[in-house]
């Protein structure tokens, strides 16, 4: 791979070779991983199989801010180490699942961040190819709400051969430029 063309001087068929080769990879090394995980943007939950039986009193986990480590009492770790970014403790959790797995769920502190990993030193994913499910306007914090639907107007008004949101501000603060200066003639003026 030290030889290859930069990514972006690639065809669009190479690329896409490129990619299933990574994603390939990356498959494989997530495989050798003692446990499964999935994540959103807010969200990490992990699957850890453990021996059927097992039972929550059986088990040694410990959920911090910025390590995890889960094992059976008095045996070695099935996993330890620092995650790959710091975690709301109020909010993570684990649970026994059919006495054959341990379900972990992970708060993200900065739940506007893709994890590469769950522990740092476990073989990362590309997180620029994630591609998010679709969520909901109500999932979303006030500030970043309020960005989507002014994008959403606007771009219904452009379909529409309307003012967007800042054109309609631009022609209201002008009317009221006009309504104070009466004695201006604004018939020759061009305003864009």
């Amino acid at each position: 791979m030290a030889d290859e063309k930069p990514y972006d001087e690639l065809t669009p068929e190479e690329r896409e070779e490129r990619d299933k080769q990574l994603r390939a990879k990356e498959a494989e090394e997530q495989a050798t991983l003692p446990y499964v995980w999935k994540q959103q943007l807010g969200e990490v939950d992990i699957t850890v199989p453990i021996p059927k039986g097992t039972r929550a009193r059986d088990l040694d986990i410990k959920i911090q801010k910025t390590k995890l480590s889960v094992g059976l009492k008095g045996k070695e770790k099935i996993m330890e180490g620092e995650l790959c970014h710091p975690v709301k403790l109020e909010d993570s959790t684990w649970t026994v699942e059919d006495q054959s797995s341990v379900e972990i769920h992970l708060e993200k502190l900065n739940q506007q961040q893709w994890w590469e990993n769950v522990l740092k030193h476990h073989p990362k994913i590309d997180v620029t190819k994630i591609v998010p499910e679709n969520s909901k306007l109500s999932d979303l914090d006030g500030e970043t709400r309020g960005m989507v639907e002014k994008m959403m107007f606007d771009n219904q008004q452009k379909q529409m051969g309307k003012p967007t949101s800042d054109e309609m501000k631009k022609m209201e603060a002008l009317k009221k430029f006009q309504a104070a200066h009466p004695e201006l003639d604004f018939s020759n003026a061009k305003i864009s």
